[in-house]
């Protein structure tokens, strides 16, 4: 039995779970989700939490599966109810972002500024011209835009400009020592 996925995942308040068809669909007041279950896993609701189970009889890789498809149940109830949140920094002379409605704004020392469209779910927030703050329900989607945003300038390592993570620590790299014989 898997550590993980016998634990139950209680439902907060605020959050509506129904689950039907091997379908569960999680409303909150920050949005809505849905997750198929895979094969050999099965949900049910009881006191107020909901309990996976799983028949190896199914599907041979149902093990695995029980306790992944328990954390993503609970990231779903919890997106649902307080959402996700990654923060990342505009490191450079010059460099800068801004958000319109839904376009994010990137300067990041192109001939030309970058714009992306911020999918629908996620919401953008831009302090100070150089810290951007993804915000949203789903935790696999507000960390692929994040990545996304990142991977437009990735951090150099001998000045440290381009995007990054604010948790992130760039590992910095000595230049050419000038003049040594």
């Amino acid at each position: 039995m898997s550590r993980v996925g016998k634990v139950p995942v209680k439902i907060a308040q605020g959050v509506k779970v129904d689950i039907k068809d091997g379908i569960v669909k999680v409303e909150g007041p920050k949005g809505k989700l849905s997750h198929k279950l895979p094969r050999g896993v099965s949900a049910k609701i009881e006191n107020g939490s909901i309990l996976l189970s799983r028949d190896e009889k199914l599907a041979a890789n149902a093990a695995a599966l029980h306790g992944l498809t328990r954390t993503v149940i609970h990231n779903m109830v919890h997106g649902a109810q307080v959402g996700f949140s990654k923060e990342l920094d505009v490191v450079g002379v010059g460099y800068r972002a801004a958000v319109k409605g839904q376009v994010l704004t990137l300067t990041v020392g192109y001939s030309h500024p970058i714009d992306y469209q911020l999918p629908a779910g996620i919401t953008g927030k831009v302090e100070n011209n150089t810290h951007i703050v993804l915000n949203g329900a789903d935790k696999v989607l507000v960390g692929m835009v994040a990545a996304k945003i990142r991977s437009f300038k990735k951090p150099e390592p001998y000045q440290g400009k381009g995007i990054k993570y604010t948790d992130e620590h760039i590992i910095r790299k000595q230049g050419k020592a000038a003049g040594a014989k």
